[in-house]
């Protein structure tokens, strides 16, 4: 008798079979082969402390996993979990920046420095490289380092937050990489709300990227109360103002490759969006996004499918309404007009994807996705949602399992969790003129299924 295969367990995001993920760390290029780490757990329990797990790829979309590259000291300043940080390559040397936090009663998570001569397979034991804030500072919340080079030397950025709920992202410069100096701040803000976004008592995982010539920080909005909250872009150099990455309900702690042979490439965490115990008997929890480019439209961070991600497609698309699905399913509207597309997983159960050409929005409605109250069941929308004069189609809708990503083509991002109780077949409901590919599998989800055999659609 075999195990019935887990419809809800993505098959083309980097996961882990088993376990914990979450954010994605210091994606790398070495000699054409990228790197990715990520904070995992080997089982899904908070209390575990976290380590860096590791995949690698030649094309950003097949990855292979490894083993745990960057694991806890016993004893060391890292004891209570290795968390997030980034990788750069330094005269050979692939070094690690991390945030670690010792089990002792510092409130701050320091900023560690690892090693590789491995090629960054394995790192060596930590040591900290940067000074924790001071009291006088009034810092309540001071992690998740971000190293990068430019002309003028090393620099480094960390998240902040005050006891005055001011979020910033310190700066560092460095001549060597080892020894740091504050210079200040990249940028920092009050806590505020604007259009609709709360802009956080604080900023972890601070990226920076450098897209159509300009500076972005990339932030993770966070307060002590009320946890994560959204991936925000800020320009640098002028007046703060933060707008979404994704204006999904699932994707958070954002990671930029700055440079690669596929160019700039930005990653996030996937979460969940069930309850913890659901995931707990599941014995899974957390994905990485599909690679994304990005580029300025309008002076807002814009972001599509890697074109690697295009290689995942098998065979030809079909058209037309009442397309049968597998688990794993591209769908494509070539052009903005106002109506639905409708992933149908049973009578009860099904995702709306509304597309308001007028109004220039794009809400996903997950109202209906699942008939098991453990599911989350909030809706989202992006506004200015179109933008024909970039080529992109319309809507672009990944399906792999519970993870949905949409774009759109004015580069804005959807990322969601949906849970039907429903193996596939599923079924798109949806206008003539939308084109449905299959797409392949790049982990194995368990033994092979009528339901899993979704290699193409019907």
């Amino acid at each position: 008798m075999t195990t019935p295969v887990d419809h809800h367990l993505p098959q083309f995001h980097l996961r882990l079979p088993r376990g914990y993920l979450n954010d994605p760390n210091g994606p790398i290029d070495l000699d054409g082969e990228a790197h990715l780490y990520f904070q995992s757990r080997p089982r899904v329990d908070l209390d575990v402390p976290v380590e860096w797990g590791h995949a690698t790829s030649d094309d950003l979309v097949r990855w292979t996993l490894h083993r745990p590259a960057l694991v806890p000291v016993p004893g060391g300043p890292d004891s209570g979990g290795a968390w997030s940080g980034n990788t750069v390559l330094h005269d050979g040397t692939v070094r690690a920046y991390y945030s670690g936090k010792a089990d002792d009663d510092s409130p701050f998570q320091s900023v560690l420095l690892a090693e590789s001569h491995d090629g960054g397979a394995t790192f060596g034991a930590p040591v900290q490289v940067v000074d924790d804030p001071s009291a006088d500072e009034a810092i309540t919340m001071f992690r998740d380092p971000f190293v990068w080079r430019d002309e003028e030397g090393w620099s480094l950025a960390v998240g902040a937050a005050s006891a005055d709920q001011t979020a910033s992202v310190r700066h560092y410069r460095s001549d060597d990489g080892v020894s740091w100096r504050h210079v200040g701040d990249l940028v920092s803000m009050p806590r505020d709300t604007i259009d609709g976004i709360d802009t956080g008592e604080g900023w972890e995982c601070p990226q920076i990227l450098t897209v159509d010539g300009a500076d972005v920080a990339l932030v993770a909005s966070w307060s002590h109360a009320g946890g994560p909250g959204d991936v925000l872009a800020i320009p640098l150099g002028g007046e703060p103002h933060p707008t979404r990455v994704d204006d999904g309900h699932g994707f958070y702690a954002a990671s930029v490759l700055r440079a690669s042979s596929w160019g700039p490439v930005l990653f996030g965490w996937v979460r969940e969006g069930r309850t913890q115990q659901w995931t707990e008997e599941a014995g899974w929890s957390g994905a990485i996004s599909l690679p994304r480019r990005a580029w300025l439209r309008g002076g807002r961070l814009a972001t599509a499918p890697h074109p690697s991600v295009d290689s995942l497609r098998l065979g030809a698309p079909r058209r037309g309404r009442g397309a049968a699905i597998g688990a794993r399913a591209e769908i494509v509207l070539p052009d903005a007009t106002t109506g639905q597309i409708r992933l149908r997983f049973s009578e009860t159960e099904h995702l709306d994807v509304h597309v308001d050409a007028e109004g220039d929005l794009l809400t996903i409605e997950r109202t209906q996705a699942s008939t098991d109250p453990r599911a989350e069941r909030s809706a989202a929308t992006a506004t200015a949602a179109f933008d024909p004069s970039t080529g992109l189609p319309a809507v672009r809708v990944f399906v792999d399992g519970s993870i949905i990503e949409v774009f759109t083509s004015a580069g804005r991002s959807l990322t969601t969790r949906v849970y039907p109780t429903t193996a596939p077949p599923w079924t798109v409901e949806a206008a003539e003129d939308v084109m449905v590919w299959g797409l392949a599998a790049v982990f194995e989800t368990g033994p092979a299924s009528a339901v899993d055999a979704d290699d193409e659609v019907a």
